[in-house]
């Protein structure tokens, strides 16, 4: 997990294309909003890992998000209701349902509908939130950081410069 998180601020402070950092922050609020228990999750976490993003921010960002999300169930639940509950679609989700394996996905669980489209109304705020992070953190942020007294004293200590090396090497 270490190494996960240096190479996340390695890839913020260096010559990284901020748009794979802000892919990477919509992506994992989109996997992390999203329950663990269906196929849907790991058939989108697998997709995923196949896209040109950062994925030391992917996959940080999918745990913080799966953190948060359990305080806007009742959200998630209300979307999916309504979305699931839509005459107009009603005839489609009685065929889909009628798919061999397509069950497996909970598609039909207001939950995980509901929490998918959330995810998906969310990825392009999130992503001009996450270049705005990358912008204010190598213009500011770093700076910044750099100048405190505790930067400079947890820069000496050995576990970090072990750490710091071991990030190099690769």
């Amino acid at each position: 997990m270490i190494k996960v998180i240096a190479k996340l601020f390695k890839a913020l402070n260096a010559n990284v294309n901020p748009g794979e950092i802000a892919h990477a922050f919509s992506c994992g609020i989109l996997l992390g909003f999203m329950p663990k228990n269906n196929v849907f999750w790991y058939m989108l976490f697998i997709f995923i890992l196949f896209i040109r993003i950062n994925k030391p921010m992917y996959l940080i960002i999918t745990f913080l998000a799966s953190c948060i999300a359990p305080w806007l169930d009742s959200l998630f639940d209300s979307a999916g209701y309504a979305f699931l509950t839509l005459p107009a679609l009603s005839d489609f989700f009685a065929t889909l349902i009628e798919i061999p394996f397509v069950g497996f996905t909970r598609f039909n669980n207001s939950l995980v509908m509901g929490s998918f489209l959330c995810g998906l109304a969310f990825y392009i705020p999130a992503y001009f939130i996450g270049r705005l992070f990358v912008f204010l953190w190598r213009r500011y942020i770093t700076a910044f950081v750099r100048k405190t007294k505790i930067t400079k004293v947890v820069a000496r200590l050995p576990l970090v410069n072990k750490i710091a090396s071991l990030v190099g090497e690769e």
